[in-house]
């Protein structure tokens, strides 16, 4: 077909949904060849395909924070390797300093050679979470740390394959003896299911490569690229016209918003538009400094929420891509909490701060009030280097968790819903149980936590678990002292809580003979970021936040009723358990 200036709009519709189909495949070929609970059942992956160039052709819809980031990583790594690139090669690498989002996140790249040039046509790429690559905690998610290392493995970049040879002698280096060097920190607890996963995204990769030369073959090389542009050409021209809609709207070109993490650090945005080219300039100058912490974000991260705040706007349905970002100019401030240095912990500001600035940035182009703002990090587990630093083999679990959604003008909230970054499934009680030493007492939402208004914020979850071994629990959160807002007098909604319900034991120097109520359980506010070694029979009580509510209640929002939720009866293992003791 002959080279056109122009794209036929039945075409670009086409190309859109074939190459949205390529992503597609990829994520069945890696959900259906895991092996881990997290990427399985969780589906906390993404795939996505990219141009010679680097830059994000198309995706399925999976995860937000990982597709936008995505690109930084395959550019740093064409940047790395230039011409050392070879049909066979997979490029393996998570560092956030390498368009890494946080170490857990680790992202598979293969290039696509067109098969009569031998030239880099596409690159495919898969990022999925591993539940364990090391560090000082199960489940590699620690809220204590303060620097890298104590996360688990960095790799900035390594040739998990090398002309087809799987090289399983540097995946153990780098996932189980390098991250062991640090004190404190064990290498991964599970590197057999890493490895196994790791496997299922090469696949996954592979099949994308397939189906890429399927397409150029039946097309031809010349087509596919030029509506690959074309498709980009299409989301900027949106983006475009969306900045403009918006000055209008506001009868000004500039926008400005600032929110607040748990620990007072600002996140501040100051937004430029220029209404005649349709361009804006989002600068962050104001936002605090780097912290201890782990909320420090990747500025990959920074970029992919403000990509997914672009295109969660547009009222189009076009791919999420790299043409979202051409009108804009994103300017980060050196040395604060979105511009980290090499060494600053990381893995809070994937999770946690990301949705911040997703607030942030949409509180500036007043489209929504605050959503929960948080994804509940819960991990548990065993193993790492025991009192003696002798390594232990162990597990990890993770999983995030759903709150409220916040209302905007002419919607009600959603309850229970992983919002905006996270796009992941939670984990299924029945896989849960059978599969770790826990029992799922509830899991249901939280009445009345998202904020009231002319349109209702959604409300949070409440999720109960027992443990029925004694295990590592962290809980990595926010919005636990300063509520999801609400905007134009919608009221804000409820915090967050994490509350542990402990059982006396004399070991712990809290059961005392004589006292009365020494078989009381205690309840104890662990706060928004804590790790806690839970015995036998002690309870996590994770109450999230819900979204904050939209306009002014009126006498008839305030008349209006509830929605009627049906009764449902108990059942599953608690259930089930507590009628077979009641029936002796």
């Amino acid at each position: 077909m002959a080279r056109t200036s122009a794209p036929d709009p039945i075409l670009l519709t086409l190309f859109a949904n074939r190459f949205m189909t390529v992503a597609e495949a990829m994520g069945r070929s890696l959900q259906q060849t895991s092996i881990s609970t997290n990427i399985k059942e969780r589906l906390d992956f993404s795939c996505a395909l990219f141009a010679p160039d680097g830059d994000l052709v198309a995706n399925a819809p999976f995860i937000p924070i990982h597709l936008g980031s995505m690109s930084f990583a395959v550019k740093y790594q064409m940047r790395l390797h230039e011409k050392d690139l070879k049909e066979g090669d997979v490029l393996m690498t998570n560092s956030p300093h390498a368009g890494g989002s946080h170490l857990p996140d680790i992202t598979l790249i293969t290039p696509v050679f067109d098969t009569e040039t031998r030239e880099i046509i596409f690159f495919t790429a898969s990022r999925g979470h591993h539940a364990d690559i090391g560090g000082i905690l199960p489940g590699s998610m620690p809220p204590t740390s303060v620097n890298i290392f104590e996360e688990g493995a960095e790799i900035v970049s390594f040739k998990i394959v090398n002309a087809g040879v799987f090289d399983r002698e540097g995946l153990h280096e780098y996932m189980v003896e390098r991250p062991a060097r640090y004190p404190g920190s064990s290498g991964c607890r599970n590197i057999k299911e890493v490895e196994s996963d790791l496997k299922a995204q090469i696949a996954a990769n592979h099949k994308g490569v397939q189906l890429l030369q399927a397409m150029v073959k039946e097309y031809g090389l010349q087509t596919v690229q030029d509506y690959m542009y074309h498709i980009r050409m299409n989301a900027e021209s949106s983006v475009r016209n969306l900045l403009r809609e918006v000055a209008k709207r506001a009868g000004s070109n500039v926008l400005s918003a600032v929110d607040y993490l748990d620990d007072g650090t600002p996140i501040q945005l100051k937004v430029q538009i220029d209404e005649k080219e349709g361009a804006a300039v989002l600068d962050f100058e104001g936002t605090g400094y780097e912290v201890r912490g782990n909320l420090n974000s990747p500025i990959s991260v920074v970029h992919s929420a403000v990509i997914y705040c672009m295109r969660a706007m547009l009222d189009v349905d076009i791919p999420l891509n790299a043409g979202c970002l051409v009108p804009l100019t994103v300017r980060i401030p050196e040395r604060s909490l979105l511009s980290p240095s090499q060494t600053a912990a990381v893995c809070g500001g994937n999770v946690l701060t990301s949705q911040r600035i997703v607030d942030v940035v949409l509180k500036a182009f007043h489209a929504c009030a605050a959503s929960q703002g948080c994804t509940n990090n819960l991990t548990f587990g065993t193993g790492g280097k025991d009192k003696d630093g002798v390594a232990v083999a162990g597990w990890g679990y993770y999983e995030t968790i759903a709150g409220g959604s916040g209302a905007g003008p002419g919607w009600h909230g959603t309850s229970g819903v992983h919002t905006h970054i996270t796009n992941t499934r939670i984990g299924d009680v029945e896989i849960l149980e059978r599969r770790y030493p826990v029992l799922l007492h509830q899991f249901g939402l939280r009445p009345d936590s998202g904020g009231k208004g002319k349109w209702h914020g959604g409300d949070g979850v409440i999720r109960e678990f027992e443990f029925t071994h004694g295990l590592q629990v962290s809980i990595l959160s926010e919005r636990r002292t300063r509520a999801p807002y609400g905007m134009e007098g919608g009221e804000p909604a409820m915090m967050g809580r994490n509350t542990w319900i402990k059982g006396r034991r004399r070991e712990d120097g809290d059961l005392i003979d004589d006292c009365a109520e020494s078989n009381e359980q205690r309840f104890i506010n662990i706060g928004g970021k804590a790790t806690v070694f839970m015995g036998k029979g002690d309870r996590l009580l994770i109450e999230t936040p819900g979204g904050g509510g939209w306009g002014l209640r009126t006498d008839a929002t305030m008349r209006e009723a509830q929605p009627h939720m049906p009764t449902w009866e108990a059942r599953g293992s608690i259930a089930e358990r507590a009628a077979a003791q009641a029936s002796f």
